[in-house]
């Protein structure tokens, strides 16, 4: 699925429903990207499992990995997700769906001195 600047609001609003419908909650947050004006593509393989989400445009790339699970984000998602953005010379974008997800001090400090940066993102 792409996003572009250029299309109409109501192609916007179709995509978006689709990809909520076929993705879920990582639809959801793919869909913002494409209002942005984003191209996104959905479960890019890699030998490490799927990168969620890669977001492209304005010169820029982005690895996405959607973290929904009521608990605290292990240290070892952090570090796949940082290996997979190197796959695809990607940066590495940690999203928080919810109020569930917690991150506690150690990974924290990880996702910061590794460039990670952290997002959460809460349903509409």
């Amino acid at each position: 699925m792409q996003g572009c600047f250029w299309m109409s609001l109501a192609r916007i609003r179709l995509l978006q429903r689709i990809l909520k419908e076929k993705y879920g909650i990582v639809g959801e947050v793919a869909a913002r990207y494409v209002e942005a004006g984003y191209h996104v593509r959905l479960m890019h393989p890699t030998r490490y499992g799927p990168i969620h989400i890669v977001v492209t445009g304005n010169k820029d790339r982005m690895a996405i990995e959607v973290f929904s699970d009521p608990k605290p984000v292990p240290i070892e998602v952090v570090k796949t997700l940082i290996e997979k953005a190197k796959l695809v010379k990607a940066r590495p974008i940690l999203v928080l769906y919810s109020d569930g997800p917690k991150l506690t001090d150690e990974v924290y400090k990880f996702c910061k001195e590794n460039g990670v940066k952290i997002r959460r993102i809460r349903p509409q």
